[in-house]
């Protein structure tokens, strides 16, 4: 069926700390991206915080960074958090995050390998042309499901896009596996050029089919370091997270001069782990 949309889950992970409204945003703008091709319909956004051991200066935490997105999308009917990387006593590559909640979407008898789940969606649609069509019609009326897997893609600002480029941070093959089997979808304040990191990096730019650059033209400059740094100065943060996050920030009286120096002076767990990696 050509009029056949294929169905988008976008995964957002980052640090939420806390969640402003520019979070929020990018699932709009994402889902108005993909609803305008015509070729897709964003069926869930996921927004996963990442946990403690991730261990970024100033990072508050998870319990209270998950309960302020779970405040700030209580009313929203397709945006939701899921704690499970939160939750994990160790910090997780963004990679295992992405195939643990694709493998969500599989069929519960699919097999749960995903190297094998992945060309299954490929076969499904390659039978159609087959002149004998006897033996896989039958097939294909007991799984329906297999075709129908939702793409599970990455959702992210420009700097996501960019800290691809910072050493040590990713491994080279998580980066390839993330733009080759699931996607990315980045959101870029207007005029900010995504184009040319991609043209810059030829695995990016191998996949870049699979790479879906959004401009958002409300040029929003909201980032929890700013909201963090107004906190602390006693400044207002209205109107740039949503009304629950502000309330429960202050009722819990989160960010404070001593909150930013958590961390301080430890390496980001991904620099740690992948520098040891590469010296093995």
């Amino acid at each position: 069926d050509p009029d056949r949309k294929t169905e988008v889950v976008l995964l957002a992970c980052g640090s939420f700390n806390p969640i402003t409204n520019m979070h929020l945003r990018l699932f709009e703008v994402a889902k108005d991206y993909f609803h305008e091709t015509g070729k897709y319909k964003v069926i869930k956004g996921i927004i996963s915080p990442v946990g403690d051991a991730y261990k970024k200066k100033g990072l508050i935490s998870a319990n209270h960074r998950v309960t302020m997105a779970k405040l700030a999308t209580k009313n929203l009917d397709w945006v939701e958090v899921d704690d499970w990387e939160s939750s994990q006593s160790e910090w997780l590559e963004t990679l295992k995050v992405l195939r643990y909640h694709h493998q969500k979407f599989l069929p519960a008898d699919a097999t749960n390998s995903l190297e094998d789940a992945v060309p299954l969606t490929k076969l499904g649609r390659k039978r159609k042309q087959e002149p004998n069509r006897h033996e896989p019609v039958k097939k294909k009326s007991q799984s329906p499901d297999v075709k129908s897997v939702p793409q599970v893609k990455l959702l992210c600002g420009s700097d996501v896009l960019e800290s691809f480029g910072i050493p040590n941070l990713w491994k080279l093959e998580d980066i390839t596996e993330i733009v080759e089997k699931y996607g990315l979808v980045c959101v870029s304040r207007a005029g900010n050029n995504g184009q040319k990191f991609i043209y810059e990096s030829d695995i990016l730019w191998r996949h870049k089919d699979n790479i879906h650059l959004v401009e958002d033209w409300f040029t929003n400059d909201i980032s929890s370091t700013k909201i963090r740094r107004a906190l602390r100065r006693g400044q207002s943060i209205r109107y740039l997270v949503p009304d629950v996050v502000r309330a429960y920030i202050e009722k819990n009286n989160l960010y404070s001069p001593e909150s930013e120096d958590r961390n301080a002076g430890v390496v980001l767990a991904p620099l740690q782990k992948n520098a040891s990696d590469s010296k093995n």
